[in-house]
């Protein structure tokens, strides 16, 4: 198991039931270097949306852990947020919660001269994604050539 890995699952598994007391979602937690920066995130969700005090409330918890547990070398910064409307999604929970919703497919290397696909979420499995197009015709992705799939946004 990597660092990052390290960090991730064990802020995850002192998330779960902190999540599970407050009724929230973990959406996930991700550690990552941006510029010189490393960041620790901690996406939350719950039915109706996450406001900026479920936030800060999580944010006060995780700190206090952190702080007594110190076992992040590098410096950091903690972010405690909502995953927002375009949130890719990544684990299979997200996938089946938007079954039968519209998503968007950004491809690594073109299919059929595009990059870029919208349709209706049908099946996925962990070798692939099966979008119902516009259409009514199916369209199979291997998850390997998928750089980014989430829900499509309409405005």
């Amino acid at each position: 198991m990597t660092k990052k890995e390290s960090y991730e699952s064990r802020t995850e598994k002192f998330l779960l039931p902190l999540m599970q007391e407050h009724g929230f979602e973990l959406v996930d937690v991700e550690y990552v270097k941006e510029g010189d920066t490393w960041y620790l995130r901690a996406y939350i969700d719950k039915e109706g949306g996450i406001s900026l005090d479920d936030c800060e409330l999580i944010s006060r918890k995780v700190s206090d852990w952190l702080d007594k547990e110190d076992f992040i070398q590098d410096s950091y910064i903690l972010e405690v947020s909502s995953p927002g409307l375009g949130r890719p999604l990544k684990k299979d929970k997200d996938f089946a919660r938007s079954i039968g919703k519209d998503v968007e497919i950004r491809l690594y290397k073109a299919l059929n001269k595009s990059k870029e696909y919208t349709g209706i979420l049908k099946a996925y499995d962990k070798e692939s994604v099966l979008l119902q197009m516009e259409d009514g015709s199916d369209l199979s992705f291997l998850r390997a050539d998928i750089a980014l799939i989430r829900l499509a946004l309409d405005f």
